[in-house]
């Protein structure tokens, strides 16, 4: 080997070394580069996760319907002679409503009245006839033949004057007034509503798999967004026997105490109708969990390797759980973590597995078993 080639070697030896040498110090500057750039921990809010008293609830939204309530008519047309209310009254059953002319029938009337006690005197004089002999069977059959026709005709004819006299047919609220006098109602043309509003039906449906939760006398409560923060109770009363086939849903009937006269028919609630006995769950609030395709899961703060301070680190360990039933803001979590786990409720989009955390609670999510909102 020649003394160049030597030299040449020895050049392209220090060449490499210094190649490899610079790439080990680059590395060695990002490492520390990167060190010096760490994240800082996040700032996330957090709860322990504590066993709950539960009231199992079944919810749906349901409509107000009158236990008796009609648009009242008449059956025959007529002029109005007399209106006997003013829009919003309190009505009592049998109370006259409305008064329609009723002059020619009443005359009719007693024309129909006249012809049938004639016809009565009649047939009382050939009965007296005949108990002596002197008529036969056949006038006195035909006497009082005609009797029977008379009083139908007069009863036909009462009933058509007492149809002149619209009447309330049960206690309740009336409403606008839809007839002026001198005005000609056509049969079924409406007049006024009349509604009973004390007790009030809740209708809802619930679909069929819960359908064993629910029975007769269970206790519902009714709210509605025309009372915010107010409940009304009452008791499931009716359960439809049929089954919807097309949305395999079934309608409930409850009844609920209205004595102030609050809930009207026609407006809707949200039902909720207490389902089988009190049970315990870990709850949190519904912020805590993230909800994925592949399942849900919440962020578990615990405590890490000690810190330059001397205090241990606080870490986010990702845990998936089971969710339950949701009440309000909160969501019960049947499986998963533990009583007493610290729960990140906001922030987790910060997170992942490891992160060091913070805890800061000055702001905590709503964690209201039933939330109402507020005018702010």
């Amino acid at each position: 080997m020649t003394k160049r080639m030597v030299i040449m070697l020895l050049i392209v030896g220090l060449l490499f070394g210094a190649i490899f040498g610079f790439q080990a110090f680059k590395a060695k500057m990002i490492k520390q580069f990167m060190a010096s750039m760490k994240m800082p921990p996040a700032t996330v809010t957090a709860m322990k996760a504590e066993l709950r008293p539960w009231q199992p609830q079944l919810n749906a939204v349901g409509s107000l319907r009158a236990v008796h309530g009609v648009d009242v008519t008449s059956e025959i047309g007529g002029l109005v002679r007399e209106v006997r209310f003013a829009s919003g009254d309190e009505a009592k059953a049998g109370q006259v409503l409305v008064q329609l002319n009723a002059d020619a029938d009443v005359g009719l009337l007693r024309s129909l009245e006249a012809a049938a006690e004639l016809a009565r005197t009649t047939y009382e004089r050939d009965k007296a006839q005949f108990a002596i002999q002197a008529v036969s069977q056949a006038a006195l059959d035909a006497d009082a033949a005609d009797l029977k026709s008379k009083e139908a005709q007069v009863a036909q004819q009462a009933a058509v004057v007492d149809k002149k006299t619209i009447r309330a047919l049960f206690d309740g609220r009336l409403g606008i007034n839809a007839v002026n006098l001198g005005q000609y109602v056509n049969p079924g043309d409406k007049i006024v509503t009349l509604q009973s509003l004390d007790p009030i039906y809740v209708d809802f449906s619930l679909p069929q798999q819960q359908l064993s939760r629910v029975k007769l006398g269970q206790t519902v409560t009714a709210t509605t967004d025309a009372y915010p923060g107010r409940a009304f109770e009452g008791k499931i009363t009716a359960v439809n026997p049929k089954v919807d086939p097309d949305t395999r849903n079934v309608q409930i009937e409850a009844t609920v105490a209205n004595p102030k006269h609050d809930l009207l028919p026609g407006m809707y609630a949200s039902v909720t109708v207490e389902s089988g006995a009190v049970q315990s769950y870990l709850t949190l609030p519904q912020t805590a969990v993230t909800f994925n395709p592949y399942g849900e899961s919440v962020y578990v703060i615990e405590e890490g390797a000690k810190g330059a301070d001397g205090k241990p680190v606080l870490t986010a360990k990702q845990t998936f759980v089971t969710v339950g039933e949701t009440r309000g803001d909160q969501v019960a979590i049947v499986k998963g973590i533990k009583p007493g786990d610290l729960v990140a409720t906001s922030g987790q989009l910060k997170l992942k597995n490891g992160s060091a955390v913070v805890v800061n609670n000055t702001v905590q999510p709503s964690n209201d078993v039933s939330p109402a909102p507020t005018d702010q």
